[in-house]
C-alpha cells in the first residue's frame, strides 16, 4: 500500500482543484498550477479535501498513486504559501545584485555572471551575499537555485562559493596540515 497515496490533501481556504482530462488545475491566492494525473489514478473530491484512488494493484499503478498525491500536495502548497530556497555567497569579493530582471554575480571570474530571472520566479538579494529564490512551483524554484549554485559550488578547502543556507560544507585539510602530520 502507498502510505503517501492514501493520505488525503486538505485544501486551505481560497484553494480550488478542478480535474481537466489527465491533469488537475489548482488555483489559489498566489496563482495557478497544473498537476498531472497518471493513468490508473482517479481523483475524488471530498468536503474541503481531495484524495486519490488507484484502479488496480499493479506495481506501476502503486508507484503512480504516491506520485500523483505528492505532486498535487506540492501544487496546493505552492499556490497557497509558495516555496523558497535561500543561498549564501562565501568568499572575499564575491557578491550579487539585481539589475532589473537579471541577477549579476561577481564570483572571482574575469567577468560578471549574468543570470536572467525566468517568469514565475522572484529573486531577492540582501546584504550582497544572500540570495532568496521564491516561486509557486517547487520544482522550478529548486532548479533555479541549483543553476545559480552551479556557477561556483563551495570549495572543499576554503569553503568559498555559493551554498544553500542549510548546507554544511565539510572542509578538507590542505597540504600544510597533511605534511605536519606526516613529518
Amino acid at each position: 500500500m502507498s502510505r503517501i497515496g492514501l493520505m488525503p490533501i486538505t485544501l486551505p481556504e481560497g484553494v480550488s482543484v478542478q480535474q481537466k482530462g489527465d491533469a488537475l488545475k489548482i488555483s489559489g491566492p498566489k496563482g495557478e498550477l497544473d498537476s498531472p494525473v497518471p493513468p490508473g489514478i482517479t481523483m475524488i473530491e471530498e468536503d474541503r479535501g481531495v484524495r486519490f484512488e488507484r484502479a488496480n494493484n499493479e506495481k506501476q499503478t502503486r508507484a503512480y498513486h504516491g506520485l500523483a498525491r505528492a505532486l498535487a500536495a506540492n501544487a496546493v502548497q505552492g499556490v497557497h504559501e509558495g516555496f523558497h530556497r535561500d543561498l549564501l555567497i562565501e568568499g572575499i569579493g564575491y557578491r550579487a545584485k539585481m539589475e532589473g530582471k537579471t541577477l549579476v554575480l561577481q564570483l572571482g571570474f574575469s567577468h560578471p555572471v549574468n543570470f536572467p530571472v525566468p517568469d514565475g520566479i522572484e529573486i531577492n538579494v540582501e546584504d550582497r551575499t544572500k540570495i532568496f529564490v521564491k516561486g509557486i512551483d517547487k520544482q522550478q524554484v529548486g532548479e533555479i537555485a541549483a543553476q545559480i549554485r552551479r556557477f561556483r559550488p563551495p570549495d572543499a578547502y576554503k569553503g568559498k562559493g555559493i551554498r544553500y543556507a542549510d548546507e554544511i560544507v565539510r572542509k578538507k585539510v590542505g597540504k600544510a596540515g597533511v605534511s605536519a602530520l606526516g613529518a
